[in-house]
């Protein structure tokens, strides 16, 4: 049976799409086989060319029910599904078939916001502070922001992933065969905390 880690949260444009992908690369880099799983109406299907990991198609409940019955069956295999935004019910369905939930969220008072309250709606997720700035000034604030936000979910923030411009390059349907050195350390940083959580050891 496949492990199965939902990216999910009530709030669109917290980079849960990026985040998918960027788990499925390091995944791949790290050698673990995975596939991320849409689940967003809004958004195309991407090809899996040149991708370290496989793409699959669940934007409807019907495909969504067949690649949850298909990754039941695949044992060593990681599905990452990324939730999209604002659909509440639908998160909460998500979040009973996974074994790791995700909650990424931005350095702004409003997403701060959202991820308590999700947080508290999930009780076994992670908030992930996520595109989270590299300028010293902007981390630092961003980080009292969480001491004094998150406070009472400390044990339950990841590590930050931090902002990598071309991390866009993830979300184009044409993916360059090598990408640039920066994005594919994030994607292995993120990669190997979501192995922590879910129990995986050697790498």
């Amino acid at each position: 049976m496949a492990a199965i880690v939902c990216v999910i949260g009530n709030k669109g444009g917290t980079g849960k799409t990026t985040v998918s992908h960027m788990l499925g690369q390091g995944l791949g880099l790290l050698g673990h086989r995975a596939v991320v799983v849409l689940t967003d109406p809004d958004r195309a299907l991407l090809s899996k060319a040149n991708r370290r990991y496989l793409t699959a198609d669940a934007r409807t409940p019907e495909q969504l029910a067949k690649v949850a019955d298909k990754l039941h069956a695949l044992a060593g295999w990681i599905g990452i599904i990324d939730g999209g935004g604002s659909r509440t019910e639908h998160d909460r369905r998500l979040a009973e078939m996974a074994d790791l939930v995700l909650l990424p969220f931005r350095d702004s008072p409003e997403d701060v916001r959202t991820v308590a309250q999700d947080l508290e709606r999930f009780p076994k997720a992670y908030g992930l502070p996520s595109q989270w700035p590299t300028n010293i000034w902007q981390r630092e604030s961003a980080l009292r922001t969480l001491g004094e936000s998150l406070a009472g979910f400390a044990d339950r923030l990841l590590d930050p992933v931090i902002s990598v411009s071309s991390s866009k390059l993830l979300l184009r349907e044409d993916l360059d065969p090598e990408l640039p050195t920066p994005l594919a350390n994030a994607c292995r940083t993120l990669a190997a905390q979501a192995l922590h959580r879910l129990g995986f050891t050697g790498n």
